[in-house]
This record gives structure tokens, C-alpha cells and sequence, in this order.
């Protein structure tokens, strides 16, 4: 019998035909399973335009701006799980991908960028259009590729693919000089990827001796919490944590990146905590005696002063980057390991030695009284508030939607406002906070899950910021909708500016300072979105009047095309709970 490892015994690679690099490009996508790319041609990637425009196997969509284009990209990532691929020319067409790029970084989506370069021998020469792309973007990139031989282009493709989708998923850029593009030669497509490096192919595991030290200390803890983040999602290991959580009777605080990763409606949830999170969650932190963070990074929006982040815990880390061990927080207990791993062998071991969650009934007890009494909450008022609204459309969506948001006050009161029951439905920018994101991510999840219903809860300045991709929606029949909650302000900072700037306007007003419009000044409310979207041939409606928010919101979700609802509220409201930047949950604001 042959070794399993006898060279014999690997797929053997295959040759193709002869084409071009750009057909090759197009060749290698459809390898990958890509299906739908976003991407906006120009002289450098005209050839892989042509290539894409002469298959039926890959959806291109035509964003109006490439940074829409690459955000719809990240959207239709984090909705599915799968690499979202963008594409852009050279130069000023490539530079404006950065922002994703960096945000796919920051938050460990996989995404691969796809840019046209100018021809090779001019590369360095100050060409029109020319940037070097490559070294621009090293720092934000799980890797970069400047494909100098176009031989190179299906181990590179391969080799891409992997990186961007596996361990800690992340982005990839791939920049193709048009010589490159136009070359023509017969490929060989590999079968498998192999790297010098064997480790970059292996996906860590704990032992069982580490992960029965972790179930120790479970059982002795009188006061244990459960720290989750982005990784349970990325590795599809949320079953496994509500199964742990459920045998272990542990308490769960996710952080914004890991919302939907344990039910927020499970008795066990303590929704997510942080700089806006739960009050209770935060106490529920830093009274602990065990953290066991699964999945995260210690941010310091979550941590704040960091030195004294749960200063009583024992604290447990698996991840599976190691760099993320003892980078912002020095803990006991290190474990690199695939999460899924790491959770489901633990869920085994219990099983197999009949496993007995500990006493915390008093821990329990404790926490049920600290939700009672400090659960996210507002005033009513007159007018509409922006977490009425968020909350309605919870209640009108029963919960069974896909939300993307842009950033700021917003972003913060969806995630209070909406319980999140399962992954994948809280699409946000956070690591990086970009604003513009919303819409343009609802579009790629639209696209991704079109039999979902998916709304942008956007704030008035981040949805300007890429308001052009209404055209991609209208001519691409992306029924995604986007729900304004339209303050008149950049909220966020304003809030800041109310808190520790005695109110002072440093340019956070978006209409005419002079007259500022707002639900007791709808005359002056500047710009007319619904004028926008009608300019667009997309049906909008303002809604000013509590009596007539739900009806309105009512009519948006049975709008079959997209849809812009202009919600007015005031600029006066704050997101509270709050814990100022580099504070400790001893300072927490909670008016």
C-alpha cells in the first residue's frame, strides 16, 4: 500500500488550455466558486472586464464608486461566511479600496482585491495611474501579490483564496500589471496549496490536557463569564458555544464583533458589553473570577483601561493567532487553537466525565437583578427617537432580518435595540468604524441572501458617504432598504462634544448651522433624501410623526425594491450607557 503522503497520492494538477492571463483570472474565480464579483473597470483592468463580460458563470455588479463596490464585497463576506472578492484599475481606482481592505483587516473578514496595474515595464516610473498598490497595502493585508509572470497566476489565485479564508480569515490583495492581463500561455492549475511553511496550512488544536485545566477551573469558579467575539463566528462554532454555555450554566457578553454568536434572547445572554454595552455585562466583567475569552482581542473598547480589566479573574485566551496572546491584555491561561476545536472537545469531555456545572446560583441571582434594574432603555418624547425606531423595526421584522449599519450613534443603538438570535445578522464596521459602510454592505448581503429582508439602519452623514450606490441598487434590482435615522449631525461626535467639549460645534452639523433642521424644523431639514431616492427611481418616504413610524416602516419591508425611509429624530440623544474612552467600568455614565 503507498504512503498517504507519497507525492503519487496528491491530486495531480491540470493543464488548460491556452487563453490569456485575464481569462485565466476569470478561470481561476469560477475554481474558487465565486459567483458574483464587484468591480468598476478602467484602463489598467480593462482586459479582465473583457474577460468577466464572456462568462455566465460570475455576476459582475457595477458599483458607483470602487470603496462601494469593495464595502459590498465585505457585506456579502460577513453574510455568508465566504471570500468576497472586489476589483478595481490602477491607481486612484485601487486606492479607493483601501478603506475595506483595512476594515476586512481589522475585523478578520475574508476578502480578496483584485486590482489592474500598469504595464511591467513601467512600474516605478511614475506612470499615469501607477501607485505602488502592493506596498501601500502590506499593512493592512494578510498578504499582497504583484503577479510579475503570468505562469504564476493559478498558484497565486490558489494560494490567495486559502490565506483570505483560512486561520484568521483576512484580506488579500492581487495586483496584475496589463501586460500580465494580456499574456497569453497554458495554465496549470494546482490542486492543492502547499507553502514552505507547513504551519501557514495547519489549523492549531488544544490538547486535551489544556482544555481539562480549562473545565478545572470552570469548576471551581464561583463568578465565571463567558468573553466571546468575532472568532466564534468566523469559525462557525456558534452551536458549539451555546452548547458549552449551556452545560457549564455560564453567563455570555459577546463583543460587537461577535453579536448573534450565543442567542441575545437565551436567559444565559448578557447581549454585549463595552464602552456602550450592558451595564450588566460590564459588572458582570469586572466582578468575575474566571473571563473566558473565546474568539476575541481584548479592545480597548472593550477593556478601557486595560490594567484594570477584570483585575480579580483568572482570565482563559483561545485564539487561533497567537500574535493576539498578551498583545493588550497578559493573561493566565494562553491557548492557541481553532475555536470549533477548542469547544467542541470540550462539550466531548464533559460528556465522556459526566461534567457538573458549579454552584453560582448567587452569581445568577446577581446579575438577574443588575438586567432588571439597568437594562438599555429611553424616555419617550414627543417626537421619534432613534431607539424607538430601531426597536419598531425589531418588533416589525420579528427579529428575522439581516442588519447592516453605518457608524455612529446608530450603529450603537441597533445593536442595543435589536436582539441578534443567530450569526451573521449585525453587519457593522467596528474594528476600524468606517463610515459609508451601511449601505453599500446591505447590498453585498442582499446579494448574498436574497431571500432575506436587509436594511441599512444609517446615520444621515455616514449614508451620504456613499448615497451614489442608490443607482447600484435601482439598476442591479438590489431590493436592499436603508432606514435614515436623520439627526442633522454627526451624533456621535456631537455626544463627545456634549460630554467633554461644553457643547462647542466643531463643524458636527451637517445642514445650514443657522437654521438647523430637525422634527420641530422639518422646513430646514437639508438634504431631501427622499428627493434623492426618487432622483435615483427609488421609492422613499419621510416619516416625522410618532403615530405614523410604524406604518411607515411597515410600508418599507413590503416595498418589493429598495427603499429609503428618512426617519427624523432630534440630535439631543446620547447613547447610554457610557463608558469613556481609556475609563474603567467604575466610570461608567448611565445617563
Amino acid at each position: 500500500m503507498k504512503s498517504s503522503t507519497s507525492p503519487s497520492s496528491f491530486p495531480k494538477p491540470e493543464i488548460g488550455k491556452e487563453m490569456k492571463g485575464a481569462e485565466c483570472v476569470v478561470e481561476c474565480l469560477v475554481r474558487e466558486g465565486v459567483d458574483v464579483i464587484f468591480a468598476y473597470p478602467g484602463g489598467a483592468s480593462q482586459e479582465l472586464h473583457q474577460a468577466l463580460a464572456r462568462t455566465d458563470k460570475i455576476r459582475v455588479i457595477l458599483p458607483r464608486h470602487e470603496q462601494g463596490g469593495s464595502f459590498a464585497a465585505e457585506g456579502y463576506a460577513r453574510a455568508t461566511g465566504k471570500v468576497g472578492v472586489c476589483m478595481a484599475t490602477s491607481g486612484p481606482g485601487a486606492t479607493n479600496l483601501v478603506s475595506a481592505i483595512a476594515d476586512a483587516y481589522m475585523d478578520s473578514i475574508p476578502l480578496v482585491a483584485i486590482t489592474g496595474q500598469v504595464y511591467s515595464k513601467y512600474i516605478g516610473k511614475s506612470a499615469f495611474q501607477e501607485t505602488d498598490f502592493f506596498g501601500m497595502t502590506l499593512p493592512v493585508v494578510k498578504h499582497s501579490y504583484l503577479v510579475m509572470n503570468v505562469h504564476d497566476l493559478p498558484r497565486i489565485f490558489k494560494e490567495a483564496f486559502h490565506l483570505a479564508r483560512s486561520g484568521r480569515p483576512g484580506p488579500v490583495v492581487i495586483d496584475i500589471p496589463k501586460d500580465v492581463q494580456q499574456s497569453r500561455f497554458s495554465p496549470v492549475f494546482p490542486a492543492t496549496v502547499e507553502f514552505r511553511n507547513p504551519v501557514v496550512s495547519e489549523t492549531p488544536s488544544a490538547t486535551d490536557e489544556q482544555l481539562k485545566q480549562v473545565l478545572a477551573l470552570i469548576a471551581e469558579a464561583k463568578r465565571p463569564v463567558l468573553y466571546v467575539g468575532g472568532g466564534i463566528i468566523s469559525a462557525e462554532a456558534h452551536d458549539d458555544l451555546k452548547a458549552f454555555a449551556e452545560r457549564t450554566n455560564i453567563p455570555v457578553a459577546t463583543t460587537l464583533m461577535g453579536v448573534g454568536a450565543f442567542p441575545e434572547t437565551h436567559p444565559l445572554s448578557m447581549k454585549w458589553f463595552g464602552m456602550h454595552g450592558t451595564a450588566y455585562g460590564n459588572w458582570a466583567v469586572d466582578q468575575s473570577d474566571l473571563v473566558l475569552c473565546f474568539g476575541a482581542r481584548f479592545d480597548d473598547r472593550i477593556t478601557g483601561d486595560v490594567s484594570r480589566f477584570a483585575a480579580g479573574a483568572k482570565i482563559v485566551h483561545i485564539d487561533i493567532d497567537t500574535s493576539e496572546h498578551n498583545k493588550n491584555k497578559r493573561v493566565a491561561y494562553p491557548i492557541n487553537a481553532d475555536i470549533k476545536q477548542a469547544l467542541s472537545r470540550m462539550n466531548e469531555l464533559m460528556a465522556a466525565s459526566k461534567f457538573a456545572a458549579p454552584d453560582t446560583q448567587a452569581w445568577h441571582d446577581q446579575i438577574a437583578k443588575w438586567k432588571k434594574e439597568h437594562p438599555f432603555s429611553f424616555d419617550e418624547s414627543k417626537h421619534i427617537v432613534p431607539q424607538e425606531a430601531v426597536q419598531a423595526l425589531y418588533e416589525l421584522t420579528k427579529g428575522d432580518a439581516i442588519i447592516a449599519t453605518g457608524v455612529g450613534q446608530h450603529q450603537m443603538w441597533t445593536a442595543q435595540f435589536y436582539d441578534f438570535a443567530k450569526p451573521r445578522r449585525y453587519i457593522s464596521s467596528l474594528g476600524l468604524g468606517a463610515m459609508g459602510f451601511g449601505y453599500p454592505a446591505a447590498l453585498g448581503a442582499k446579494v448574498a441572501c436574497p431571500d432575506k429582508q436587509v436594511i441599512d439602519i444609517d446615520g444621515d452623514g455616514s449614508f451620504m458617504m456613499n448615497i451614489q450606490e442608490l443607482a447600484t441598487a435601482k439598476i442591479e434590482g438590489i431590493a436592499a432598504k436603508a432606514m435614515i435615522l436623520n439627526n442633522q449631525h454627526l451624533g456621535m461626535v456631537v455626544q463627545w462634544e456634549d460630554r467633554f467639549y461644553g457643547s462647542v460645534r466643531g463643524n458636527t452639523i451637517l445642514g445650514d448651522e443657522n437654521n438647523v433642521g430637525g422634527p420641530d424644523n422639518p422646513s430646514a431639514l437639508y438634504p431631501d433624501f427622499v428627493k434623492i431616492a426618487e432622483g435615483f427611481g427609488i421609492k422613499g418616504r419621510r416619516v416625522i410623526k410618532r403615530s405614523e413610524l410604524r406604518e411607515a416602516i411597515q410600508e418599507m419591508l413590503d416595498h418589493p425594491g429598495p427603499f429609503v425611509l428618512d426617519v427624523v429624530v432630534p440630535y439631543t440623544e446620547h447613547v447610554m450607557p457610557m463608558i469613556p474612552a481609556g475609563r474603567t467600568v467604575k466610570d461608567m455614565i448611565l445617563k
